[in-house]
């Protein structure tokens, strides 16, 4: 059986028009806004790792072919050459 542990949150000083948009965001979605929260968060820290991967895609784009193999090996490589 695999179980998680799901941690809280407190964020302090939030605005009061950031807490309202917030509850009126949540009522239109039909949700509580604890469950609004979250999916905001989860949303904005996935937009962050969207990004880095088309990142890295284009970076291997731009190297096909430069360098292929294993990084230890590369590195090997290079200091057995010294």
């Amino acid at each position: 059986m695999i179980s998680f542990v799901m941690a809280q949150l407190l964020v302090r000083e939030v605005p009061r028009d950031v807490v309202e948009a917030l509850k009126r965001r949540a009522a239109l979605n039909g949700r509580s806004a604890e469950a609004e929260h979250r999916l905001i968060l989860e949303a904005a820290l996935k937009a962050g790792r969207a990004a880095f991967r088309e990142r890295a895609a284009s970076l291997r784009e731009k190297t096909v072919g430069r360098i292929a193999g294993e990084s230890a090996d590369l590195i090997r490589a290079d200091r057995d050459a010294r």
